[in-house]
């Protein structure tokens, strides 16, 4: 997985494309997060900020990861969340922890943010049920 496709867009964007990578990797690897976004931040040559704001991402994704997929598997109850493709399952942290926790970035934002890294780095079918997930969370909030 690489960020080249995402050439022209700003630091934040950029920022959310190295976390989903990082991520990814360390739900397979395991491996340390700093030593992955240093990897990864390096080979894509990130600037400073787009490294920080990744960096702020994954540590709250983390720190925030079990309640995060006690989110996730209430509204997708059909899919235990370790069955959930890893992209799709990170996408949905990275969103979720921006929507509920973070409260940086309107929710619609976080959304079509999540969406397109969904378009980017997922399956055919990975917009769709990210943007299903995130719409079922949302509603209930706003109630």
């Amino acid at each position: 997985m690489t960020g080249t496709h995402i050439k022209m867009a700003g630091p934040r964007r950029k920022g959310r494309s190295l976390a989903i990578q990082v991520l990814y990797e360390l739900d397979y690897a395991g491996h340390k997060p700093d030593d992955v976004l240093s990897r990864l931040a390096g080979e894509q040559e990130s600037a400073d900020d787009v490294v920080a704001f990744a960096r702020e991402l994954v540590s709250g994704v983390i720190e925030n990861r079990t309640r995060i997929d006690s989110i996730i598997a209430r509204y997708a109850p059909a899919f235990p969340v370790n069955q959930i493709a890893a992209i799709d399952r990170n996408v949905l942290r990275l969103a979720i922890f921006e929507v509920l926790l973070d409260n940086k970035v309107p929710v619609k934002t976080a959304i079509n943010e999540a969406v397109d890294l969904a378009k980017a780095f997922g399956s055919d079918s990975s917009p769709k049920f990210v943007n299903g997930v995130l719409g079922s969370v949302v509603a209930e909030l706003s109630r």
